[in-house]
């Protein structure tokens, strides 16, 4: 009976290391935050991106807070099976745009923007800027920037 080679026992010892060490995708679990009382808003103070969109971003602006603790983020379509949005600072009145379109989402995703008012994780779904890639991209939102964290792409449809 032939010994297996070293060579042999290493490789199954990587492959079994690495999916026991499997990187999951983030959870809104990643990034908790301390939900504030909304005060007053205090005026807006939009980015270039932001500004042509300052009536749908306004009318959010009044609503509850509802991401990252004491932010509100707005949606608005941007034509048929589009969203944009941008985060609105209840403190300062700062908004920060999304920086890009969603589009394609899978269909039976009914939100491609998902978010919660207790953690700064923001998970799209669908296609950024009308591209052909697409996927769920995980997105940690700082007050000043949404930083991608995680990509899980998904075949064309």
């Amino acid at each position: 009976m032939r010994k297996p080679s070293i060579f042999v026992a290493l490789s199954v010892l990587y492959a079994v290391s690495g999916i026991a060490h499997a990187q999951r995708p983030p959870a809104f679990e990643d990034c908790p935050t301390t939900v504030q009382s909304k005060h007053a808003t205090p005026r807006l103070v939009f980015d270039s991106r932001s500004r042509e969109y300052r009536s749908a971003i306004a009318d959010a602006a009044r609503g509850p807070i509802n991401f990252a603790g004491r932010y509100i983020l707005a949606e608005w379509g941007c034509g048929a099976g589009c969203v944009m949005a941008a985060a609105v600072d209840t403190k300062t009145g700062r908004v920060t745009s999304l920086p890009f379109t969603v589009s394609d989402w899978p269909l039976d995703v009914t939100e491609p923007l998902t978010y919660r008012a207790n953690s700064c994780m923001l998970a799209v779904q669908g296609s950024r800027n009308e591209s052909k890639e697409q996927g769920t991209y995980w997105y940690a939102f700082d007050g000043k920037a949404f930083r991608l964290r995680a990509t899980v792409s998904q075949p064309a449809h």
